[in-house]
Parts: C-alpha cells; structure tokens; sequence
C-alpha cells in the first residue's frame, strides 16, 4: 500500500511507509499542542493521534476561560494516506516542518472554531525514549520530541471571539510515536496482584531568552525510571532557528517538591530544579494561574477516550465548569495548570502537567486513588 511518502528516501524497514512496523495494537503517532495567554487568562490544548492498527484517527480542541471549559471532540476510520490529518471539519498542516504548522477548526455543530498558527521560538527538543513495563510486559514504547513557540490566530466558542496574539500567547508543540496503552483495554489472563500505579510530571517554561524543559515518571517508591531535562535558546523568529537539533547546557539531573491542594492530587504550587553538570542549579517556583482538564482532548475521557471506535465519522462537544468537578474523580486526575515561573530574579510562564495515580511514598499516597492530606 503506497503512500505520498514512499516518493521520499526516508524508509526505516522494507515495506512502504503505511505499513506500520509493529503488529501492536496499541501502536499509535500523535500531534498534540498547547497553548496560553501569559497573563493565565485562558489556556487551549489541541491533539490529533492515528492508531493505525485499530484503524482509527481521533482529535480534540478545549479552552478554558472564565471557570469554563468547552471541548471539541471527532473520530473517523483512519484514513489510508498518512498525509491525511483531517478529521471533520478539523485539520492540522505542516507548512513548514519543525517551523511552522496551522490547526483550523470549521464552523460545525459543537460551535468552537479556530484558526491558528504555531510559530516555533526553539529548536525541537528530543526527549529520552521512553520504556515502562507493567509486570513485564512492555505497556508504553514512545520516542517523544517537544518544541516551544507561539500562537497567532482566532478561536471562537459559545459566542465568544478570542483573538490569539503571538505577543502573549505562548505554547508547546509536543509529537510522540511508538505504543502505549489507547482504546479497549485488553481483557483475559490473570488479573493483575497490585495497585494501578503511575507518576508523571512535565514542565515547559518560556522565559525571555531561552526555555526550560522539565520532566519525570517515577515508580510507586518514587525512584525515577525515566527524567528529561533541557535549557535551550529562543529565538526572534522561526527562520533564525538552527536545523533538527536543540542547542543549549546539558543536565545532570532534575529535581521537584509539589505542594498539594488538601482532598486532591492537584498542586498548590511547585519547585522544580535543573542541576547543570557543572553543578549549578536552576530552582524554579511554579505558581498556579488556571487549571485545564486533559480529558477535554481525551486523555481518561469516559467516552471519548483515544483509540475507542466512534465510527466512520463521529463528532462530539460538551462544557463544564471546573469548580462543579470532583477533583478526585479518576477522569479529572490528568491536568495542566498554567503557571507563573520565578527563578533567580526573572519570571517566565509555562505549564506544569500532572497524573498521579496509585501509591506514591514521596507525598504520602498509599491508596488507588486517596486524597492529599
């Protein structure tokens, strides 16, 4: 099965490019971006995966503004041409890639739209490939890169116009593949003998010249099984950054103390640290501005979770207001607030993502799902 892009010399096996390399069902190759006003005003997160072994392409658009949050949901049966990344009236093109990508919403029945350009103001920052095993079996197999930039554009919701000024609105492309746990859980064999566990921590912070990339999965104990760390250059424009490859110090280690919010798994405010080899620290405080809930593009959403079949076109929208959510609810665990970044005398934003389930020693958690004390 031939695709546009077996007429480029970038072939990783013998067969053609839509042939995916594994017979994995939960093989999968996902775009997904967020991004925010620097004040905290409103935040927006954008994803679109293939799971090209369940056939399914599936995508998603939220903001949260004003203690709301709306989202756009869609699902199709994938389509045969990996160029294809339209999805209804959603789409996602490459105008220039690693510099420049449009995302554009249409006019449909949900009533979010959008239009807007992600310029990047860094090179492409290629995250450690990460591997986690659930009782042996390989659960999650992703390369992962991430990039910073800024939004320009228009989104329009419930009968509101936001204009997206690049000026203010800061973000981070995030594109990851490989296989990791989507659609119908896999039934049959022995049930498993313990809890449910998983900790995951991520952290892109913007500042006036450069970038600050954090992040960190950590097992039950709280040991580290896998932690990323980047301090990179921002640049003017797109056109002044160097090709593929990130610039910046190398880190020797990261470090993080949350502050949690009492009967949640949320944080009141953080530290994160970057240890340069040399020794040198970066301790950066992390203050909370808005909170946006990661099922609004899917991520533990009950019904319009990635990789589920909707059928050949399915398209969904909803709203909420987060003050009526129970915060202990499993499907509200994965979030991103924004945050206001200080650190040694110079203030940045970005976002700290959250997913805290089962034991965790380091903050007291002992239970599937208790609270913070």
């Amino acid at each position: 099965m031939l695709s546009k892009f077996d007429d480029y010399p970038i072939h990783q096996t013998p067969e053609p490019i839509a042939h995916v390399a594994t017979g994995d069902r939960n093989a999968y190759d996902r775009y997904w971006f967020n991004g925010y006003a620097a004040d905290g005003e409103f935040y927006f997160g954008i994803g679109l995966a293939i799971y090209p072994n369940l056939r399914i392409m599936d995508c998603g658009f939220s903001i949260v503004r004003g203690g709301e949050q709306h989202a756009f949901h869609a699902s199709r049966r994938a389509p045969l041409e990996p160029t294809d990344t339209v999805v209804g009236p959603f789409r996602i093109a490459v105008v220039e890639p690693m510099r420049v990508l449009r995302v554009t919403l249409d006019a449909n029945e949900t009533g979010i739209e959008c239009d807007l350009t992600f310029s990047a103001r860094t090179a492409c920052i290629e995250e450690g490939r990460q591997t986690w095993r659930q009782g042996g079996r390989v659960a999650m197999d992703a390369t992962r890169f991430a990039q910073f930039g800024r939004w320009g554009g228009t989104i329009r919701y419930a009968g509101q116009t936001v204009a997206i000024d690049p000026a203010r609105v800061f973000g981070t492309k995030d594109r990851s593949w490989g296989v990791r746990p989507v659609g119908d859980p896999d039934r049959g064999g022995a049930p498993s003998t313990q809890l449910p566990q998983f900790f995951f921590l991520w952290s892109p912070v913007h500042w006036d010249d450069h970038c600050t990339h954090f992040g960190i999965f950590e097992d039950g104990d709280g040991q580290p099984w896998h932690w990323d760390g980047h301090i990179v250059p921002a640049y003017e424009s797109p056109d002044r950054i160097p090709e593929l490859e990130a610039t910046g110090r190398k880190i020797a280690g990261v470090e993080h103390a949350l502050r949690y919010i009492p009967g949640t798994r949320r944080a009141a405010g953080a530290t994160i640290s970057l240890i340069e080899v040399g020794g040198e620290r970066h301790d950066i405080e992390l203050e909370p501005l808005i909170c946006f809930q990661m099922k609004g593009i899917g991520y533990t959403h009950p019904t319009w979770g990635h990789g589920h079949w909707k059928g050949d076109l399915a398209i969904g929208g909803e709203s909420w207001r987060g003050d009526d959510l129970d915060p202990m609810e499993i499907e509200n665990q994965h979030v991103q607030q924004v945050m206001r970044a200080t650190s040694k005398g110079k203030t940045g934003v970005g976002v700290l993502e959250q997913l805290a389930i089962g034991p965790h020693a380091r903050y007291g958690f002992k239970e599937f799902m208790d609270p913070a004390r």
